[in-house]
């Protein structure tokens, strides 16, 4: 049978420890919380988060250019079969943090493994002078900002983020730090770099001590007809096909793309594999992989296509998309990995999982272009749905 997720960093650990005990009488290894000094958690931005080890938050501050790992001390394991659904999430964050609820900023949202409480990136404030936040939710509703003032705290700057451009369509700046995910020691993380071929994936061992230049894609987008190298992975998981560790990562416009967790090598340039075309004037948001009643589902929430059921037990047997799709009557250039729309589910800005039967979804209206949204405008909420 083949194993199509990694290794959980919590399944790592306790086959790390079972090895020292076998090994030293009972002694287990340190935790990389150990290793974090104390100090003022220094944010210029939040965005992308992921969990690690221990409850360990790692923070993408794309102003800033760097991963930040935060000890959230959030260690106490969840009551099983908890669920979240808070209404109005940004009028009680703006209540609580003194602005008015048009001034809260969500850029993402994740669950702690242990504990099952939720937390939140974003911003107090839309202009540059815009405080970052990191708020948790607990299985209660009770909503509380993560301290950073002094935390056990470590940063690791990214040596080859890009310039600020305000003027550009889209400020690459803003676009260093798109998604992260924590897999096997590494915090990979996907962006955009200064490099020839911008479009970057970079491996970072943690606990940190540098960052060395990422790695640089190529990929075919169908519905563009072309190679491209400037686009940014929006979204991405890491996933096992025969055997075989991947990225499984989507594009603007909507590529599906595997990519060789072995090629992510320090300056490599890397060729992505389209395997899907999910269609055009569309920006993919989170993605979500799953087993029900054996068989492997992969959720995508989309800006302008809602949120699509892949079906991915046989990715393997996919042929490599390396021509321009046609346009369809439904208004998209499909091709490859099957999926269904699910059409009860809409306005979802963000998705992630909460357990191994349900999902955490924030809900909104969605702002700006479909294939580059702004910050959705609220209400926003907080809903938990069992995975389909």
């Amino acid at each position: 049978m083949r194993r199509k997720m990694f290794v959980s960093a919590g399944v790592a650990l306790c086959l790390a420890a079972t090895l020292a005990i076998g090994v030293s009488g009972g002694r287990k290894p340190a935790s990389p919380v150990a290793e974090l000094p104390s100090g003022k958690v220094q944010l210029m931005s939040a965005g992308a988060l992921a969990f690690g080890p221990d409850g360990i938050l790692f923070v993408g501050d794309s102003v800033g250019g760097t991963i930040v790992a935060i000890d959230t001390g959030d260690r106490k394991a969840a009551a099983s079969g908890a669920k979240i659904n808070v209404q109005a999430i940004d009028q009680k964050i703006a209540a609580l943090v003194g602005v008015t609820p048009d001034q809260i900023v969500i850029n993402d949202v994740k669950v702690n493994p242990i504990s099952k409480n939720v937390y939140l990136s974003g911003s107090r404030g839309r202009g540059p002078d815009a405080m970052p936040l990191i708020m948790r939710v607990d299985g209660s509703g009770q909503i509380t900002a993560l301290p950073l003032d002094n935390a056990k705290r470590a940063s690791v700057s990214l040596s080859d983020a890009p310039e600020a451009n305000p003027a550009a369509r889209q400020n690459p700046r803003m676009l260093t730090i798109t998604d992260m995910n924590y897999v096997n020691g590494n915090v990979i993380v996907a962006g955009l770099s200064n490099e020839e071929w911008s479009s970057s994936l970079r491996s970072i061992p943690f606990p940190f001590k540098d960052a060395a230049q990422g790695s640089t894609l190529r990929i075919w987008h169908a519905s563009h007809g072309r190679y491209e190298t400037e686009a940014p992975v929006r979204t991405f998981v890491p996933y096992t096909i025969s055997g075989q560790e991947y990225i499984l990562a989507a594009y603007t416009c909507t590529p599906l793309v595997k990519i060789p967790v072995s090629d992510l090598k320090p300056g490599a340039k890397v060729k992505g594999i389209t395997i899907a075309d999910l269609g055009s004037g569309n920006q993919p948001l989170d993605m979500v992989p799953y087993k029900k009643d054996g068989h492997e589902y992969i959720l995508i929430a989309n800006s302008s296509r809602g949120v699509m059921k892949l079906a991915a037990d046989k990715l393997e047997t996919y042929a490599p998309i390396d021509s321009p799709t046609v346009p369809n009557p439904t208004g998209g250039n499909v091709a490859g990995v099957p999926y269904n729309t699910l059409n009860d589910l809409k306005g979802v800005q963000h998705l992630t999982r909460l357990d191994d039967s349900n999902a955490l979804l924030l809900i909104g209206t969605f702002t700006g272009q479909s294939y580059a949204p702004g910050p959705p405008s609220g209400p926003l909420n907080l809903q938990t749905i069992a995975l389909p």
